[in-house]
């Protein structure tokens, strides 16, 4: 019995990179939607080429081929300032742990082994895109909560330095130095100054 259930996408291009000419050509068949855009490489040096030119959202990537391996690829990508966070799925014939161990060191995301049911690669690219999308979302509010951060903090710095430039008025000014000596009120007054903007500074510290 046949399940209506197919993996919903959002809106991504994917890249498959494999050596293998049919693998690619059944990769475009079972992969391409309205809303999948399948491009394929024949080997990590084109898909290279490929991710640096244009705008990838996923990719799924086989480790044993010419040119450049899997291995290197996603060496490549994770060093890359733009594409460290490219979600990659990789897809291999090797089932030892050393190469899955390998792959995963690498950056891989994901790992599915040959022979491929493809329903299963289209719903492990499908979450771990979705991952990465959050992923993405989380990175730019993080972001941009440390940008409010530092420009909170440069604002608080310029309120206590001119809390500081106030009270160093205040000390250069004989009549005021004058007054702080004095127990009459115009001395209290200028006391309670000095303490309030003491009291404001160790305020803007503690923020």
């Amino acid at each position: 019995m046949t399940s209506d259930v197919a993996p919903v996408f959002e809106h991504a291009r994917l890249l498959v990179v494999d050596d293998d000419p049919i693998l690619r050509e059944f990769a475009k068949m079972a992969l391409t939607t309205d809303r999948i855009e399948v491009e394929v490489a024949p080997d990590g040096g084109d898909a290279w080429h490929r991710l640096k030119s244009g705008t990838f959202d996923i990719a799924l990537v086989n480790l044993e081929m010419p040119v450049m391996d899997g291995f290197e690829l996603m060496t490549l990508i994770r060093r890359h300032p733009t594409l460290r966070y490219l979600p990659i799925l990789v897809v291999t014939g090797l089932d030892d742990l050393p190469s899955i161990d390998r792959a995963f060191a690498a950056g891989a995301t994901g790992f599915v082994l040959k022979p491929l049911n493809w329903r299963v690669v289209a719903y492990q690219l499908s979450y771990l895109l979705k991952a990465a999308r959050e992923n993405d979302r989380i990175r730019l509010k993080a972001k941009t909560l440390r940008r409010a951060m530092r420009k909170q903090d440069g604002q608080l710095a310029n309120c206590e330095k001119g809390l500081t430039d106030l009270q160093y008025l205040l000390l250069e000014n004989p009549l005021a130095t004058a007054a702080l000596a004095q127990s009459d009120s115009e001395g209290s007054i200028i006391q309670s100054l000095w303490t309030q903007i003491e009291l404001l500074k160790h305020q803007l510290r503690s923020v």
